[in-house]
């Protein structure tokens, strides 16, 4: 099957934001879920693999995404969700957050893999080990995105990228730096293979 290029990438656009399931749009093409604690650097990777500066809004006040926000092209879109784990939200926001967000995994047909965003200096919270078992349940792959990486030495670098591969089995696992853009690449490429099987020739666009 074809693979994503460069240009799969730069030509991701908004499409819109749901706050709940229902508002999802059709299930009609390969999805890739971003999902992450807040302020573990989410919208920075994403703006940086798509080579756009403002695609995913990014903010320093954490909790600012409620919803799940898509952005698609003709082949494929891209689900960024809710940012976790922020404690000066409401507890019953953070209820409707959990909801929305293992409702997405559990029900999406096509949801092709997760890549989660975590903090290269902070891996493997209580959050994300929780985001992990749900999708697990669900048989869906995971890579691993250990983001401000360009923050560790190199030695904390490799130390953080052996731990969390151990912990995490079945799932990859990379260094990422969006402002030294460490690990672009290989972060399109893992994504490529989560889609692996899934994708539509780009010559045949899927009607949204």
């Amino acid at each position: 099957m074809p693979e994503l290029t460069a240009r799969d990438f730069r030509t991701l656009r908004f499409l819109l934001s749901a706050p709940k399931l229902s508002a999802l749009p059709p299930a009609n093409r390969p999805e890739i879920a971003f999902a992450g604690r807040s302020n573990a650097g989410k919208s920075s990777a994403l703006n940086t693999l798509c080579e756009q500066g403002n695609l995913a809004r990014t903010s320093k006040t954490p909790g600012r995404t409620q919803a799940i926000n898509f952005f698609a092209n003709e082949r494929l879109r891209f689900a960024d969700l809710p940012g976790y784990g922020f404690a000066r939200v409401p507890p019953a926001i953070k209820a409707q957050w959990a909801a929305l967000i293992e409702g997405y995994l559990a029900q999406r047909e096509t949801l092709s893999g997760i890549v989660l965003i975590m903090d290269a200096r902070r891996p493997l919270l209580d959050f994300d080990r929780q985001l992990i078992a749900w999708g697990g349940a669900y048989g869906l792959a995971f890579h691993l995105l250990l983001t401000k990486a360009d923050k560790l030495s190199r030695n904390e670098q490799h130390k953080a990228l052996r731990t969390t591969r151990a912990a995490v089995e079945g799932a990859t696992a990379q260094l990422f730096s969006a402002t030294k853009r460490i690990g672009v690449d290989e972060a399109r490429t893992a994504i490529s293979t989560l889609l692996a099987g899934d994708l539509e020739d780009p010559a045949e666009p899927t009607p949204d």
